[in-house]
């Protein structure tokens, strides 16, 4: 379906039909594009300076991280895909471990039959993202990138010592269990002084989190784990009782790691493999690959990314852990062989069962790609909104609550171990097309990530361009952030008559009542095409834009 060619009749357009009618911005030669505008200036900048997309991206995460606090900070993990201009694709791991005190024992000692989900002890693994900034910087480098760690991290020092506003994201986010959320330390003093919550526009001034930036960029990022830095997380940590101590600070280091890849048709997709749920990603796309859909936004489209996902969720959750646990090779699971059983399996016509699982996050994607044709997707999580929602008093870091994703038993698939890495839902995406095409592409929202990325990827398969395919009606089959029906929830925008269809082929089809809902995730998605030009889109659901030269 091509956009823009059949609208010409004379009754008003539908939501669907004024979704095609967007159109992309088209920059001449590079772009970003992030969901908080001041990430994706910050990007634009360094582009403008000569940076490449590695250093935009830096730029853009350390800038994130300051003004969307309650999506990403500092004291969580990321995840990147790197395309290089030869056509190489490079993947870098850096999620943390479980601190060496975090054992089972220790919780069940203190009564828990689960993790916490806030507070010190909801912070049970080590903070990756800046290890990730800095191994992707060393990548740069290699690339003949050369922009000052100070010049690329000026933007988040800028705000935090001028401050910044309250973004309308996070004044209409409500944190998952508000009390514990309100009793971790340091939270209400600096997210709601006074009790209150923030209104969007309230300015916020995060000083110490401005001296923690300021500090990086005369001393480097390694300070961050081995450093005073270092020292001064590893001091608070332990007087706040959290499993993670200086020497698992000290021994952390990001890994450049081999990306997962399929080939479908016309074009190759990337992922990260495990602990990520990359894999799901790809299965979900190889799988609906051989149900030869012809038409998007239709019953067999989305019946059939649905049946996908039970079909690649199934496979995730009975295999996927910390790689060096896992008894399963992931790219074993991406073939045709798999594919086709896995599509065997699905009852074209009717919903299968579904056993449920929880399956949650609050993250943010952004994209880049330079005038050369380096090309980043990019991942940045605290995991729950908020994290753990403590903050360090000497650095103004909020730490994540990634741990909560480890089981206290021993016996199943990501169990509580010193030392292993957690279950991630964080997975970057990227396509290189045979024509010569790159994209970049990825969204927020924990189980919804996989999904978002193959309504994302099929609409644009299907002839839409990046700003309609992410404009679009979502949909989003299970768990959802604050809510814990396995429904198919649909965003209100979607044709009644497709989904009078999906409820009876046995979809339990929850409509959301608002045209664009955050619940369905803050999508993006930039694409190079051969001759320079680039497209990009950020979604609108978040406060974001995308930004080029």
């Amino acid at each position: 379906m091509q956009q823009n060619r059949a609208f010409r009749h004379m009754v008003p357009a539908s939501p669907l039909e004024k979704s095609l009618m967007i159109e992309s911005p088209v920059f001449a030669s590079a772009a970003v594009a992030a969901p908080h505008h001041s990430a994706s200036e910050a990007g634009r900048a360094v582009l403008a300076e000569g940076g490449n997309a590695i250093e935009a991206m830096v730029a853009m995460a350390a800038t994130i991280a300051v003004v969307y606090p309650h999506m990403n900070a500092i004291g969580g993990d990321g995840f990147w895909l790197v395309h290089q201009p030869g056509g190489k694709v490079q993947a870098i791991e850096a999620c943390g471990p479980a601190g060496r005190l975090a054992t089972i024992a220790r919780y069940r000692e203190k009564g828990h039959d689960s993790i916490p989900s806030r507070g010190a002890d909801a912070a049970v693994t080590v903070a990756g993202a800046i290890g990730g900034w800095q191994a992707a910087l060393g990548l740069s480098a290699s690339l003949g990138g050369r922009m000052p760690l100070a010049d690329i991290l000026s933007d988040a020092i800028r705000h935090c010592r001028e401050g910044y506003p309250v973004s309308a994201s996070e004044a209409r986010t409500w944190p998952n269990d508000l009390e514990a959320t309100r009793e971790a330390a340091g939270f209400s003093s600096f997210f709601w002084p006074g009790g209150e919550r923030p209104k969007e526009g309230d300015l916020r001034r995060p000083e110490a989190l401005g001296a923690t930036f300021a500090h990086l960029a005369a001393a480097g990022l390694d300070d961050f784990y081995r450093g005073d830095i270092g020292r001064e997380i590893a001091a608070d940590l332990a007087r706040l009782g959290a499993p993670v101590t200086r020497e698992d600070m000290q021994a952390y280091r990001a890994a450049l790691v081999q990306p997962l890849s399929i080939r479908l048709g016309d074009l190759t997709v990337y992922n990260v493999p495990p602990p990520t749920q990359g894999l799901a990603s790809l299965l979900i796309l190889g799988i609906f690959e051989q149900l030869g859909v012809q038409r998007a936004d239709s019953f067999e489209h989305i019946h059939g990314l649905v049946e996908a996902t039970k079909r690649a969720f199934l496979i995730r959750d009975r295999h996927v852990t910390d790689p060096a646990f896992m008894t399963s090779d992931p790219a074993g699971f991406l073939t045709d062989a798999v594919f086709a059983r896995e599509a065997a399996a699905i009852d074209r016509k009717r919903a299968a069962p579904w056993p449920p699982r929880d399956g949650k996050g609050d993250t943010i994607w952004m994209g880049a790609i330079d005038g050369d044709g380096l090309a980043v997707s990019y991942i940045q999580s605290i995991y729950w909104e908020y994290g753990a929602g403590i903050i360090l008093p000497q650095t103004g870091i909020n730490w994540q609550n990634r741990g909560v994703s480890f089981s206290l038993d021993p016996q199943a698939t990501n169990p509580l171990t010193p030392g292993r890495k957690p279950f991630h839902t964080l997975n970057p995406a990227l396509a290189r097309f045979a024509d010569g095409r790159v994209m970049s592409y990825g969204a927020m929202g924990g189980d919804g990530q996989p999904q978002f990325q193959a309504q994302l990827l099929s609409r644009y398969r299907f002839g839409w361009n990046p700003a309609a395919a992410v404009d679009a009606p979502r949909f989003l089959f299970g768990k959802t952030w604050g809510a814990g029906s396995t429904s198919l929830k649909m965003e209100s925008r979607f044709d009644p008559m497709l989904l009078a269809r999906l409820t009876a082929a046995g979809h339990p089809v929850e409509e959301y009542s608002e045209a664009y809902s955050d619940q369905f995730g803050h999508a993006g998605m930039l694409v190079k095409h051969p001759k320079g030009r680039v497209e990009a889109a950020h979604d609108p659901r978040s406060d974001g834009d995308a930004r080029g030269l």
